[in-house]
């Protein structure tokens, strides 16, 4: 029997699949041990609780839109090896975005309510710049990752240094999206334009200004 390359119908109805998983059901992960299991849970003050929650929920709500975005750059990039560097990234930032949802629900937190949302406008944020080429696709990803590092380097400042459970998670975190970024900067990536950097660092602090509350 002859192997069939897939359709651009079969790609999108995988990405498809990959939606309902990512806002409704069980992601496909890489089945990493969570690195939170090795520490023990330490007491925090209700407020310190409340605010940690709200941290992992946007972390949480970033792994959805890390997520939209390295499938739709995977369902529209031009280059076999580029389509499964997105698809490989993509089932590690499942695996955070597991552990930051059960870390969340451990500290008596919930997933964003915006998250369909922050999926579809992400989705719609990586097909386009699949669409733009290669090269500025892994560019994307390369700056994104950047934001993303700074972004948890923020969190980790404000985590208690006793809860040892959340800051292992963000560590590890940091660690993938560094090696991410650099992955896609050894795959050609192009500096994206200043505007468009400038424009997503915007978008970033609308999205966690508003998920810290809903």
């Amino acid at each position: 029997m002859l192997n069939r390359h897939p359709s651009f119908a079969d790609k999108l109805i995988h990405q498809i699949d990959q939606a309902v998983r990512t806002v409704a059901g069980k992601p496909m992960t890489s089945d990493r041990v969570n690195p939170a299991n090795s520490h023990d849970e330490t007491e925090q003050t209700e407020q310190e609780q409340k605010h940690t929650a709200a941290l992992m929920r946007i972390n949480h709500t970033g792994e959805v839109c890390a997520q939209a975005l390295y499938q739709g750059q995977a369902l529209t990039a031009k280059l076999p090896e580029v389509r499964a560097s997105m698809e490989n990234a993509a089932i590690e930032e499942n695996d955070h975005l597991e552990w930051c949802e059960q870390r969340s629900k451990e500290l008596g937190g919930r997933a964003s309510y915006l998250t369909p949302f922050w999926y579809a406008s992400s989705f719609a944020i990586g097909a386009a710049a699949g669409f733009a080429g290669d090269k500025w696709s892994l560019g994307f990803v390369a700056e994104t990752e950047k934001q993303v590092v700074k972004h948890l380097d923020e969190h980790l400042q404000q985590v208690p240094l006793n809860d040892t459970k959340t800051r292992a998670i963000l560590e590890q975190m940091k660690t993938d999206e560094q090696q991410h970024a650099t992955n896609a900067i050894e795959g050609g990536a192009a500096e994206l334009p200043y505007p468009i950097r400038i424009a997503m660092k915007l978008t970033a602090k609308i999205m966690t200004k508003t998920t810290y509350r809903i």
